[in-house]
């Protein structure tokens, strides 16, 4: 039995011994198998979240449209329609062909110089496409936002002209300064550490910037400043359209900031988080403010107010705390309803929907907030001012860089093909003198107002 037993046991250590092995063996020679699995796992989780936060990104388009033609009149909103749809489509085109390349190619320390039409990369697949949709649904809204401070007035035909240009060479050049390194190339201001995750300024305060040379170019609408120069209201003719787009806007948004990851991980709700709470700050802040100076909680101020929290929270999204970013909110909200009442009532510039205020005055705070808040090297946590005067440097050659070729390029077209519509079109609305046809036919009672 002792012997038998033994015999027993010398066979249950082999087993075991062999048992122990096998898996280690397996596992020695699988591994690089399975890393690889892994790996392209990763990449296509990648792929397929940068896809549908490009499509929610793309959704926006409609978000604009409404809240433009809600705070606009009546006759214009086929106009308004028409701008938000080719704005996009003539700008897909421009920045395929020429601004993505200027943008991401292999920079010559300007700008980039390779991928003009994503040359030389293979169309069966790859990481290449996936950031182009990306990118090209960030270039429309660059351009897109110009069309509000331009609206009731602006002729269709220059319209397309300065939609193209934007998204030709504007617009991705300075990206390619702040955002190159995110393919080949590499940018002056990416390298001196500029800070924006989202586009605070590359996208919303160059789009405002261009917005205001534009407002300013085309002068204001016919009858908003009276013989005193005092500004006379033209309220929007659909305040629930414009409602309705902001949000589409806010739950685009949620493409916006967490799909700038670019990379499907946990990061994603983080964003999410911070970046809806700016949002809610933003209309809450709006709304106090508009409801302190106006007396009445002001619905188009408060709308704009949310905006204003995105917009600001852009930049920030991915490196500030949760109470900072209801303060970054807070603070946009508050901005948005003073930059508007000052552009119109001081400057007498006439922008309908508050692009400017929204888009440039608040992407400029977002973009400085991140040398205050942010939570490696902000000020208030420790990192001194060496971040916000980056992040100085940074909006403000993206003012000089926008503005001062938005008045450029507004100047050269309003003396060739013309940028504004003539006093008859504009009374008439845009609707029938640019279009031939009416939004709501038998609707529009016509005026000399």
């Amino acid at each position: 039995m002792n012997r038998k037993r033994l015999h027993l046991l010398i066979f249950l250590v082999c087993l075991l011994a062999v048992f122990l092995a096998v898996p280690a063996m397996a596992e020695e020679e699988a591994s690089p198998d399975v890393s690889a699995s892994l790996e392209e796992i990763q990449t296509n989780i990648n792929i397929v979240w940068t896809c549908v936060a490009a499509f929610l990104v793309f959704f926006m388009q409609a978000g604009f449209a409404m809240v433009e033609s809600g705070f606009t009149r009546a006759k214009n909103s086929v106009n308004i329609l028409m701008k938000n749809l080719m704005d996009f489509s003539v700008g897909t085109i421009a920045f395929f062909l020429v601004g993505f390349g200027l943008m991401f190619g292999k920079s010559n320390g300007l700008f980039g110089t390779t991928l003009f039409g994503l040359s030389g990369v293979e169309t069966g697949g790859g990481w290449n496409w996936t950031f182009l949709i990306f990118q090209t649904v960030f270039a429309a809204t660059a351009a897109t936002i110009v069309s509000g401070a331009m609206a009731e007035r602006t002729k269709f035909v220059g319209y397309l002209v300065y939609s193209f240009v934007i998204s030709l060479f504007i617009y991705p050049i300075f990206g390619s300064w702040a955002w190159g390194g995110l393919l080949d190339g590499g940018g002056w201001l990416e390298k001196m550490g500029f800070l924006d995750f989202a586009g605070s300024t590359v996208v919303h305060s160059v789009g405002g910037w261009l917005a205001l040379a534009g407002a300013i170019v085309l002068g204001p609408r016919i009858g908003k400043y009276g013989p005193d120069k005092k500004p006379q209201a033209i309220p929007g003719h659909n305040i629930p359209i414009a409602a309705l787009g902001v949000f589409i806007l806010w739950f685009g948004w949620f493409g916006f900031n967490p799909g700038s990851t670019t990379t499907g991980d946990s990061s994603i709700g983080y964003i999410a988080v911070t970046t809806n709470l700016s949002a809610a700050a933003g209309a809450v802040a709006a709304m106090m403010t508009a409801w302190i100076i106006l007396k009445k909680p002001d619905a188009s101020m408060t709308l704009n107010g949310a905006l204003a929290g995105l917009v600001a929270i852009t930049a920030p999204c991915d490196g500030v705390s949760p109470m900072a970013s209801i303060i970054i909110g807070t603070v946009g909200g508050i901005l948005v309803v003073l930059s508007v009442l000052f552009i119109d009532y001081v400057l007498k510039i006439d922008d309908p929907v508050g692009a400017v205020s929204v888009h440039g005055v608040c992407g400029l705070w977002g973009t400085l907030s991140c040398g205050l808040f942010n939570m490696e090297s902000g000020l208030f946590y420790g990192g001194g001012l060496k971040q916000l005067g980056v992040q100085a440097v940074g909006a403000g050659t993206a003012f000089v860089w926008a503005f001062g070729l938005g008045v450029a390029l507004f100047f050269i077209i309003s003396k060739t093909i013309g940028l504004r519509v003539t006093p008859e079109e504009e009374l008439k609305g845009l609707d029938i003198g640019e279009h031939g046809m009416e939004a709501y036919p038998g609707f529009q009672i016509f005026s000399t107002m």
